[in-house]
């Protein structure tokens, strides 16, 4: 069995909102209300809740008691794993396939546009770059079925505030309110935002229109107010959750937040304590956002106890790739931050690129302060949020679903089988320099996972509870494990109908990992 300890959580992370009244519940119906708050690009350290075995320093620079309020009072996950990247991850949540699978391997903007930078010597293949649709006829695009939707069909209020970044710009896929959501708040099919900055107007002159191609739409209201970003959109998600109390059914609330994605601009509710506290500018203004992000978070947890149901309502607090933490002159600049003792980050299938902050709490189901280190991935949230919700469903023949439930593991029924497959494939070329970053797949089995390069034929093994660094790479030592692995790897990405590059050259493919020696 897998490790699953209880944690002992800090004084301070075990305050609650105390007198709080208790409402009429906003529904008699006795399946859960379920919020998943998505982060955006934060990384496994950007929290002052430990998700390594100790406290580390990136924990004592960050302030966020929410995170830790909810942590005290939830399961907090030590293995959660997303995409590289925001659409493989965001694609994966929605249609519950594996990146592999529905292809959407980098990051979607404009129709029919590739988002790729090139590469000497290597083609890159015709990826999903039009994203995910729910309907037939838009090339470059997997079709899935939304969880969302079925939600929606079952009785959910369904609501998105934030980052959507499903499907590319006019396209169908690119609106959440064509996945199933009710209720859209400024979502569309960028993937990051112009500016946090009311002075700015989210990205829009002063006649209203857009002067970017990421301004944030929907939120004309607080332009000129001096209220972030972060903060507008938690405003209109409690506004939408007091609509959603009067309508006697559960809801589902799609929390996704544009923070802590570049630009990193200050929130001036807490940039001046982290300048106080010896941070640079730079590092001041990224630790304002993630406070501000938590901020948020609390925000909606004192609405759940005051106003919702909060014996009856499930919280998911998830990000969808690691930490930024490697640099390109297409960066806004440098920024110091880190996510060890992970290595690498954002855009790497390195342990700082795809491992995830997450924390569930569920009252009455999951014990509260369990720490639990079973390996889960993105693709899990579809039928986990699904069996939540007491939802009956069955994946049509031609849309599989990849993602497993972690419900049985929140339970403390089962764990993580040894023998499950984790599956990343990334033969892209995304613009940022760092290790493992272009043109690679993964495969996590058990504690090893090993790292394949397409362009070269490299292939990197490690030990994961060992070296959680991953400073050691076992390939040589390990050939037995390398070739197993190597072979369930590409047996998978040929299940999937993966893609893979080119060489230029020759025109030939790139080798499948089973297809190499090295």
């Amino acid at each position: 069995m897998k490790k699953r300890t209880i944690a002992l959580m800090a004084p301070a992370a075990l305050s609650l909102t105390a007198g709080a009244a208790v409402s009429t519940p906003s529904s008699t119906d006795p399946r859960p209300d379920i919020i998943l708050f998505m982060v955006d690009d934060m990384g496994w350290q950007d929290t002052s809740v430990p998700f390594a075995d100790s406290i580390t320093p990136y924990n004592r620079a960050y302030h966020t008691p929410n995170m830790e309020r909810l942590a005290a009072q939830g399961v907090k996950f030590t293995q959660a794993y997303a995409c590289s990247i925001s659409s493989p991850s965001r694609c994966s949540l929605i249609t519950g396939a594996n990146n592999a699978r529905h292809r959407v391997t980098n990051w979607t903007m404009f129709r029919d546009q590739t988002t790729d930078l090139q590469h000497e010597g290597i083609t890159l293949p015709e990826w999903n770059y039009n994203g995910v649709q729910q309907v037939n006829g838009t090339p470059n695009s997997y079709v899935g079925h939304s969880f969302v939707d079925r939600l929606r069909a079952d009785g959910y209020h369904t609501i998105h505030v934030g980052k959507a970044h499903f499907g590319a710009q006019d396209t169908p896929g690119e609106m959440p309110e064509h996945w199933g959501f009710e209720v859209n708040i400024a979502g569309h099919a960028a993937g990051g935002l112009a500016t946090y900055l009311s002075e700015k107007n989210y990205g829009h002159d002063a006649d209203g229109n857009p002067t970017a191609y990421n301004s944030v739409p929907g939120l004309e209201k607080y332009w000129g107010t001096g209220t972030f970003v972060t903060e507008a959109l938690t405003q209109e998600a409690l506004k939408a959750l007091d609509k959603s109390a009067k309508y006697n059914q559960p809801y589902f609330l799609y929390m996704a937040h544009y923070a802590i994605h570049i630009p990193i601009d200050r929130d001036p509710r807490y940039y001046d304590s982290y300048i106080k506290a010896g941070l640079s500018e730079k590092e001041a203004a990224y630790a304002s956002l993630i406070e501000g992000m938590d901020k948020s978070l609390g925000d909606i947890m004192d609405w759940v106890e005051t106003k919702g149901r909060p014996e009856n309502t499930v919280i998911i607090f998830m990000s969808d790739n690691g930490g930024l933490a490697t640099q390109s002159e297409w960066r806004d600049g440098p920024l110091n931050t880190q996510n060890a003792p992970l290595r690498s980050g954002k855009g790497s299938l390195l342990e700082g690129g795809i491992r995830e902050p997450m924390i569930v709490k569920w009252p009455g189901v999951a014990d509260s302060a369990t720490v639990i280190n079973d390996y889960v991935m993105i693709e899990d949230f579809y039928p986990s949020i699904l069996e939540m919700a007491g939802v009956e469903w069955k994946a049509e023949e031609d849309k599989p679903v990849d993602g497993v439930s972690f419900v049985p593991i929140l339970k403390g029924e089962a764990s993580t089988p040894d023998d499950r497959e984790l599956i990343w494939n990334f033969p892209n070329v995304w613009g940022n320099e760092g290790p493992a970053i272009n043109l690679c797949a993964s495969i996590r089995r058990g504690p090893w996972k090993l790292i394949y390069h397409y362009d070269t034929g490299e292939k990197e093994l490690y030990n994961i509870p060992a070296d959680i660094s991953e400073n050691h790479n076992l390939a040589t030592a390990e050939p037995d494990t390398v070739k197993f692995l190597s072979k369930r790897l590409g047996t998978r990405l040929r299940e999937m109908n993966a893609d893979r590059p080119s060489f230029t050259a020759t025109g030939k493919p790139c080798p499948w990992p089973d297809e190499t020696e090295q």
